[in-house]
């Protein structure tokens, strides 16, 4: 209990106004973790690499087999507790074994429906009876589960929902009717989480067990990508279910379906990260092969930015990653040391951390996109054929930045979230911001940048202070009745990716200080990443913030803003070439993604 309250707090979204000091890194990772990480390797290794084809087409059910090996090895039930026969793992533990299972391709998105959207809803607001009856065997792969949430008429817009669900005159059941689609596992699901509107107007979860009477099936999604995923519309036709399986309470579905895909958005992201390595190894392995003008054309600098690219993202995000981890798994003890239940717990940490975990599906997504995109170009003409990997890796990623809410909705929420939270007192946001307008009026104060990773801190600082302004700026526009927000996706859009890249790039800088202060044998290299990835973020930050400004500023004020920005965005040149050039032939060299992995 000690250790737990020693441990530093930053509430969600806190990392804009304060200074995180320490967090868990990849390369920390114990020995029991190791051996988990091991396991999720030996899967991969003897069931997904030689059965990719088969998974591919769908060859005799084989992903729903699949699922009960990989239950059969604890993987299913790794974020169960014990009480309902899972291992009970902590959040960093299991965030490991999913960056781990990242270059699954298509079973992923099997995997990440059943365990999270599937299993979390029972965990998170299931009753007693139905952790106890379900969790088990979905935890060892027996039952699968399936989530069914988007319609024809509702995507990003979920509450409309038009499936309805009405009390039987005995009142012992509900009839549901209605049509849901996209629903991933849903041919060979066991369990299906059911949202419909009760007395077509209370938007409500419930627990459905099928096939059954009245309910039917579309015949499978023929999709861009993840075509190895089980992917069906599900119709009801008052089907009769249970007046227990009722998931929380009548008319409080929303809770359900944001806080499941909070934790579904980290979760994706984790596994985008483990994606980008194998494509990395892809990528390198096919330019060290590849002769050209009597050379590997890994010898070319063109290819060698693109493979630096890669890992530079890879490394920022995972960084992300595993802050984001150690914040929720620190929040989760925290609770659970004041009597709170581990399912609770769980819940809880990831609605607090919703802010950082849009960030995290956000950038992985995108970061796995460039990836498989540049890989694809690396690999040429053999790129655009379906004989070779790259073209799946393509197809399937594509999908990311599409569900668990679309990249352009979290970018929203992001911002959306942060505003609610200062307003609501939760988030002090005022008192800093008005220190960085006091600041702009002063002088600029000289700074001893010749320490190692000052000018690195200096930005991440000043990144945070860009955001303040800006934010700070358009918050009193809206204020003052000059500006409504909630039509200003555009400019809602620029503060959010700035936001995105402070985040990473504090994240970042953790990451290096601490494998600097173990003297890790890849603090030098990574530290080189850092430095490329600052100096290209910095550019970003400064565009998107006169963009922004831009937007609802003129004249005088428009000067002075302009002016803060060039001020806060001033991190020194770096010789992007040199360093990339350095990642780049390391990795070539080794032939392989060369970090934690």
């Amino acid at each position: 209990m000690a250790e737990v309250q020693e441990k530093q707090f930053t509430k969600g979204g806190e990392f804009l106004i304060q200074k995180t000091t320490d967090t868990f890194i990849p390369e920390n990772h114990n020995e029991e973790q190791a051996m988990f990480m091991d396991v999720a390797r030996s899967f991969i290794k003897q069931h997904i690499v030689p059965n990719r084809l088969k998974i591919e087409k769908q060859e005799n059910n084989i992903s729903s087999d699949l699922m009960v090996t990989i239950g059969e090895l604890g993987l299913l039930s790794a974020h169960m507790p014990e009480i309902y026969e899972g291992l009970e793992l902590d959040e960093n533990t299991n965030t490991l074994i999913s960056d781990v299972l990242g270059p699954m391709g298509s079973f992923n998105t099997t995997l990440a429906a059943h365990t999270g959207i599937g299993m979390l809803p029972i965990l998170y607001y299931g009753t007693e009876e139905h952790k106890k009856k379900y969790l088990p065997k979905l935890g060892t792969g027996e039952w699968k589960a399936s989530y069914c949430l988007t319609e024809p008429s509702s995507g990003s817009d979920a509450l409309s929902a038009k499936t309805v669900a009405y009390l039987t005159e005995d009142g012992k059941h509900y009839e549901i009717t209605g049509q849901k689609m996209w629903i991933s596992n849903a041919g060979f699901a066991k369990v299906f989480i059911v949202f419909a509107q009760v007395d077509g107007d209370k938007f409500t979860g419930f627990v459905v067990e099928g096939p059954c009477e009245g309910m039917t099936m579309g015949e499978e999604e023929d999709k861009l990508g993840i075509k190895g995923s089980s992917t069906r519309q599900v119709y009801f036709e008052k089907v009769k279910v249970p007046v227990e399986n009722v998931l929380g309470e009548i008319g409080k579905g929303h809770l359900i379906a944001f806080n499941t895909l909070n934790i579904g958005r980290f979760k994706l992201g984790t596994m985008c990260v483990g994606g980008i390595k194998e494509v990395v190894t892809m990528a390198t392995k096919y330019a060290n092969e590849r002769i050209q003008f009597k050379q590997p054309i890994s010898n070319f600098g063109a290819i060698q930015h693109k493979i630096a690219e890669m890992v530079i993202n890879c490394l920022a995000v995972e960084s992300s990653v595993y802050r984001t981890s150690d914040l929720m798994n620190s929040y989760s003890k925290m609770m659970q040391a004041d009597g709170v239940s581990y399912g609770e717990a769980k819940r809880a940490s990831a609605e607090e951390y919703a802010i950082e975990c849009s960030i995290i599906k956000v950038s992985g997504s995108e970061a796995a996109d460039y990836a498989v995109d540049e890989n694809v170009q690396i690999h040429g003409g053999l790129g655009f054929s379906e004989e070779f990997g790259a073209a799946r890796a393509y197809r399937d990623n594509r999908i990311t930045r599409i569900y668990e809410g679309t990249n352009e909705i979290n970018r929203l929420l992001i911002v959306d979230m942060i505003l609610k939270r200062a307003m609501k007192g939760v988030l002090d946001i005022v008192g800093p911001a008005w220190e960085v307008q006091k600041e702009l009026k002063g002088m600029p104060k000289f700074e001893d940048l010749s320490a190692p990773l000052a000018a690195e801190t200096k930005a991440v600082d000043d990144f945070k202070k860009v955001i303040l302004m800006v934010a700070g700026a358009a918050a009193k526009e809206q204020m003052e009745g000059k500006l409504n927000l909630k039509n200003e996706q555009m400019l809602l859009t620029f503060i959010s990716d700035i936001i995105i890249d402070s985040f990473n790039a504090e994240s970042f800088l953790l990451r290096v200080k601490k494998l600097t202060e173990q003297g890790h044998e890849d603090a030098e290299l990574i530290g080189e990443a850092l430095k490329v990835f600052l100096h290209d973020a910095n550019s970003r930050i400064a565009k998107n913030a006169l963009d922004a400004v831009s937007s609802f500023t003129s004249g005088d004020l428009h000067r002075i803003f302009s002016m803060g920005i060039q001020r806060f965005t001033g991190y020194p040149a770096v010789n992007v070439v040199q360093s990339r050039r350095k990642i780049a032939k390391a990795v070539i060299e080794k032939g392989e993604y060369i970090f934690f992995k």
